[in-house]
C-alpha cells in the first residue's frame, strides 16, 4: 500500500454517481408502485451501498482502511434512467472517492439483480466521480502565487564548516516543489545579533516568507525562538501547535521544540528545527496550507 504516514488528517468528501438504464416504462412503474417481486429496490440498494462503502478496503487491495464518518445515498428517476448518488465524508489522511464509487457501483449491481426478473435488458451505464474535496486538489489553490522566500540556517557547526546543512536544503527543495522561489539562502551562527540582522534584512515586501532553520531546541545555544519572538508584530500560535502535534505523532521528542511563528510587516516568519527529520516534518505538517495566511493579510478573506 502507498505510504501515507507523512500526510495530515483533514475533512475529505467525495460524491460519486452511477446510472442504471431499464428498457421499459413498466419497470419504472413497478419500482414506484413497490411491485418488484424481490422487494423495495431502493431500500435494498441503499443498504448495499452502505456496505460497499464500508468494505472498500477489504476488496480493493491498495485502498487504506479509514473511518467513514458520513454516507448518504440518494436515488432519482429520469425517464428510464435511475440515478444513484453516493456521498462519503471522512477525517483522515487519504480521500474517499473510491469508497463513494464503490458504494455507487454496489447499489447499481443491487438494482440490476433485483430488476432482472422483470426486465432482461437492464444496463449499468456509468459509474463516475462527481466531486472530491479535502486533498491535493484543494491544496493546489494555494500555489502559483509567485511567492518569494528566504531560508536562513542558524547553526554554529554549519557556519564553522564543521557540518553540512541538510535541513535548510531540504526546506528549499520542498518550497521549490510548491513553486515558491528561494532567492535568499544563508547560514549564520547561533548569535542573536546575526539572527536579528537577517530578520531585518528579509522582512519586507519582496519576501513573503522567512524560514529560520535551527536553534529551536533546549541547548544553551538554541536561541532562535527567544530572539525572534519579540520581533513579531503578531504571533500565530496555532501554526507551531500544528507542527508540534504532527511531529509528536511520529517521534516522542517533538514536544521539546520551542518553535514560534508570526508576522513581521507582511512577511510570514516561521522557525523550524535544525534536524533534517524535524524540518521535513514541519514542511509536511504546514505546507502548502499555511500559505493561506498570505492571502488573508493581502485582503483575500474568502479562501478555503
Amino acid at each position: 500500500m502507498v505510504n501515507i504516514t507523512h500526510k495530515s488528517s483533514t475533512l475529505r468528501k467525495a460524491i460519486a454517481e452511477a446510472t442504471v438504464l431499464v428498457s421499459k416504462q413498466e419497470t419504472i412503474d413497478a419500482i414506484e408502485q413497490y411491485k418488484v417481486p424481490k422487494g423495495d429496490v431502493f431500500s435494498f440498494a441503499k443498504v448495499a451501498a452502505l456496505f460497499g462503502v464500508k468494505k472498500t478496503s477489504e476488496l480493493i487491495p491498495d485502498c487504506h482502511p479509514l473511518p467513514v464518518e458520513f454516507t448518504d445515498v440518494q436515488f432519482s428517476i429520469n425517464g428510464l434512467n435511475i440515478l444513484i448518488q453516493v456521498e462519503v465524508h471522512t477525517i483522515y489522511k487519504t480521500g474517499v472517492e473510491v469508497e463513494a464509487m464503490h458504494g455507487a457501483s454496489i447499489a447499481a449491481l443491487t438494482l440490476y439483480d433485483m430488476l432482472k426478473p422483470i426486465d432482461k435488458n437492464v444496463e449499468i451505464q456509468h459509474i463516475r466521480l462527481m466531486s472530491k474535496t479535502g486533498g491535493k486538489t484543494d491544496k493546489k489553490l494555494y500555489l502559483d502565487k509567485n511567492l518569494q522566500a528566504a531560508v536562513i540556517v542558524c547553526s554554529d557547526t554549519v557556519s564553522a564548516n564543521k557540518a553540512e546543512d541538510r535541513a535548510g536544503i531540504a526546506v528549499i527543495e520542498a518550497l521549490q516543489k510548491l513553486n515558491v522561489q528561494v532567492p535568499v539562502y544563508k547560514v549564520i551562527p547561533d548569535d542573536a545579533n546575526a539572527i536579528q540582522a537577517q530578520v531585518a534584512a528579509n522582512t519586507h515586501d519582496a519576501i513573503q516568507l522567512l524560514i529560520m532553520v535551527g536553534g529551536t531546541g533546549v541547548s544553551l545555544r538554541d536561541i532562535t525562538p527567544e530572539t525572534i519572538k519579540p520581533l513579531l508584530d503578531r504571533e500565530l500560535d496555532g501554526i507551531m501547535e500544528t507542527a508540534r502535534r504532527y511531529g509528536q505523532e511520529r517521534m516522542p521528542y517533538a514536544m521539546l521544540s520551542r518553535s514560534v511563528a508570526g508576522l513581521i510587516n507582511q512577511t510570514l516568519v516561521l522557525t523550524f528545527p535544525g534536524s533534517l527529520s524535524g524540518a521535513t516534518e514541519y514542511m509536511q505538517a504546514l505546507f502548502p496550507q499555511v500559505l493561506h495566511v498570505l492571502d488573508v493579510i493581502a485582503g483575500d478573506r474568502h479562501g478555503l
